[in-house]
């Protein structure tokens, strides 16, 4: 029999078609898809927040099965973008600027001391990196300009790692894409409101030739000013009368 171009994991030909070994594989993929559909679509807001989660809705948005998604959302706990509520189910995690505070706070207390850090132990091979990364995010512009959203997504992810890359702490490095997780949605929503006031290519030229050339008080402080920046921004619009997170 030949196998299919996709495999249901509500497929009762699962093994017969993949074959015992592949299963898990199979399974592992399907779960990792979800996770990551599901993850987008909170992220950009098809999902609102506090949206009840329903498992038969999302079976067939997802062409999944409930245990598949049911792991799938296990990890979006993990991630705090789903809430559990008991037997009554599932949310999405609700969003406020006092979490985006407290988000921003801790990053920073950690992010600009690992900046400092990877700045004094940085080689030229790090420096080459950075600069590389750099050049390709700078290329594409600010993001509410690019024509590839996506593609400049995983290059901002990518230039805030790698300046932080000489740093060996591996803790910090995973606590750091925590809160990067948690504090996505509130960048892309600040994204798509198109506030005024703010060149993200600017700021992040400004972190670079600081990290470049060595001097980690100035990057430190352009980092800061940066990760600030999507808080003063939903701040100042909230002030003006913006319904910012559509209460």
């Amino acid at each position: 029999m030949a196998k299919r171009s996709f495999i249901s994991d509500n497929d009762p030909e699962l093994a017969q078609d993949a074959g015992l070994g592949n299963v898990v594989d199979l399974s592992r993929t399907l779960i990792e898809r979800t996770y990551n559909q599901l993850r987008l679509d909170i992220i950009e807001g098809r999902l609102t927040p506090n949206e009840k989660l329903r498992v038969e809705h999302l079976k067939s948005r997802y062409a999944v099965g409930a245990g598949t998604l049911r792991e799938a959302m296990s990890r979006l706990i993990s991630d705090g973008l789903i809430v559990a509520e008991g037997q009554r189910g599932f949310r999405v995690a609700p969003i406020a600027i006092e979490d985006l505070e407290d988000i921003t706070r801790t990053r920073i207390q950690l992010e600009i001391e690992a900046l400092r850090q990877s700045i004094q132990h940085g080689d030229q091979a790090w420096r080459s990196k950075l600069t590389e990364v750099h050049d390709e995010l700078d290329a594409l512009g600010n993001p509410g300009d690019t024509v590839d959203r996506k593609q400049w997504e995983y290059l901002n992810a990518r230039f805030h790692a790698v300046l932080i890359e000489s740093y060996a702490s591996a803790w910090t490095l995973r606590f750091l894409d925590m809160l990067s997780r948690h504090g996505e949605r509130y960048r892309r929503l600040a994204i798509s409101l198109k506030l005024p006031g703010r060149d993200v290519q600017a700021e992040h030229r400004d972190i670079y030739n600081s990290a470049v050339s060595g001097n980690d008080v100035r990057a430190a402080l352009a980092l800061e000013a940066h990760i600030r920046a999507t808080t003063d921004a939903l701040r100042h619009a909230m002030a003006k009368g913006v319904d910012v997170f559509g209460e």
